[in-house]
């Protein structure tokens, strides 16, 4: 079956225009087929359609519950190794790779147009987009309460940003893709970067007004009007626009609903004050995905650990040396693996989920565009709230290029192994060839973005011009 894209069908279940998608398909998690096609639908001998879906509540919400379970489990957003968190651990310098590293193009930063990871990050994203657009689409026209609408289409926007937040720093140059109807989305042009960011500010900005302010469980599994914030505050940082990003990230900072976690050894329990927003498990009993792959407790390590390099870079006396990372070693060999999450075993209750977005690195954006605002006496007080956290003295730097530089050091010491932001802080530092040529053998300056995939550049010219050096 030839891939279109954006939306693959087969001839009898196509989807042009509305939304049409099954309900045993939605509430199975959006179950669109393998990576090789964006969204395949195949309906049953009795259908269905998306707009009697939204017109119940509780379908509604368990298509969206279905969404964040398909994030949390394949494609960009997974803890698994095919998520960011390990690929872009690899792609930069924070992780070594233990199986066949020909088998591997992240680690050896060989990605091509035709690459089988390529294809499917592109694809699986988009095919949470569509979803996403969907539910967009579907609620409005829905019988449901104004308050449901409002919530349930806050969270399709909020969505929709997140994941073309993700593929604008990959693969640069995207299409912006706001809708389900067939045609129209296998037709769909590339945007500049920056339209790309205004469009994800717009949908950030309407879902902040959409979303509820409180959640009335501990569990913040389901995007608030804060979340939208702190999304906002790194958007904002991306784009320089850095009085936004600073007022964003006061929101946040401000907000007595979220409060620094001092002990470092609970900073990633489920029930953390600091965190925002993250993913709860499948099951009751699961923990994360991030602790089944990065734990280890004999080596050689099974598939990947922290490089020794990173592992040594950490100041004199670094609580999250000593509480984030994990020392194995077989008696003459010694291997390092994030620690953060600390179980992998199915238990009774579970202890952890995975966390997006976390009040930490509100104070490192802050600080970063305070600096850059010319504010160093505030810049430094963020980053010391951080730097006293982890046990460490208030910074040493004095100029404006030097508190910069330690904010960039801070970043990589709290944020590793979390969806890639030390890859996308190199490159928006202009520091990847200065630092990824040093670890990374072969490191060519064009590997700062993505190929895109060559069977969507062939089934859409709009998609052109491939990327350069691919």
């Amino acid at each position: 079956m030839k891939t279109n894209y954006l939306i693959s069908t087969n001839r009898t279940a196509r989807i042009a225009g509305t939304v049409s998608l099954t309900l045993w398909i939605l509430i199975a998690g959006i179950t669109l087929v393998s990576c090789d096609d964006f969204v395949q639908v195949d309906p049953p001998n009795s259908q269905l359609t998306g707009d009697v879906v939204f017109d119940d509540k509780t379908t509604a919400n368990a298509v969206i519950v279905g969404i964040y379970g398909k994030m949390r489990d394949s494609g960009l957003m997974t803890g698994q190794i095919g998520g960011i968190s390990c690929s872009l651990g690899l792609y930069a310098d924070e992780l070594d790779f233990y199986q066949d590293i020909g088998a591997n193009n992240f680690y050896t930063n060989s990605l091509y147009a035709e690459a089988t990871p390529v294809r499917d990050l592109w694809n699986s994203s988009y095919n949470i987009i569509y979803a996403a657009n969907a539910v967009a689409e579907g609620i409005p026209k829905s019988a449901l309460a104004s308050g449901d609408k409002d919530h349930f289409l806050g969270e399709a926007l909020f969505i929709r940003a997140l994941m073309h937040f993700y593929l604008v720093n990959l693969y640069g140059d995207i299409p912006y893709v706001t809708g389900t109807d067939y045609l129209a989305n296998s037709r769909v042009s590339k945007l500049p970067t920056a339209e790309v960011y205004q469009s994800i500010i717009n949908d950030l900005n309407q879902a902040h007004e959409l979303l509820p302010q409180e959640d009335f469980s501990w569990e913040r599994v389901r995007p608030l009007k804060a979340t939208a914030t702190a999304l906002l505050a790194r958007v904002y940082l991306y784009n320089g626009r850095w009085g936004e990003a600073a007022d964003s990230a006061s929101a946040i900072i401000n907000d007595p609903s979220y409060v620094l976690e001092n002990d470092p050894d609970m900073a990633f329990l489920k029930e953390n004050p600091g965190t925002i927003w993250q993913f709860s498990p499948a099951a009751e009993g699961n923990n994360t995905n991030e602790g089944n792959l990065f734990i280890f407790n004999q080596g050689p390590p099974p598939v990947v650990a922290l490089k020794e390099s990173f592992v040594n870079a950490f100041e004199t006396g670094d609580l999250r040396r000593q509480h984030w990372i994990r020392e194995i070693t077989d008696g003459s060999s010694v291997w390092y693996h994030p620690f953060k999450y600390r179980m992998r075993a199915v238990v009774g209750s579970s202890t952890e989920y995975s966390i997006v977005l976390r009040l930490g690195e509100q104070y490192l954006i802050r600080a970063e565009a305070r600096a850059r605002q010319g504010d160093l006496i505030g810049a430094k007080e963020d980053l010391d709230i951080i730097r006293a956290r982890a046990g460490l003295a208030g910074t040493t730097a004095i100029s404006q290029q030097d508190v910069l530089t330690a904010i960039l050091k801070e970043r990589q010491w709290e944020l590793f192994t979390e969806f890639g932001h030390r890859f996308m802080d190199l490159r928006r530092f202009g520091m990847l060839d200065a630092v990824l040529s040093l670890t990374k053998p072969g490191w060519d300056t064009n590997d700062r973005l993505w190929p895109l995939p060559g069977q969507e550049l062939l089934a859409n010219p709009n998609l052109n011009p491939q990327n350069p050096g691919y």
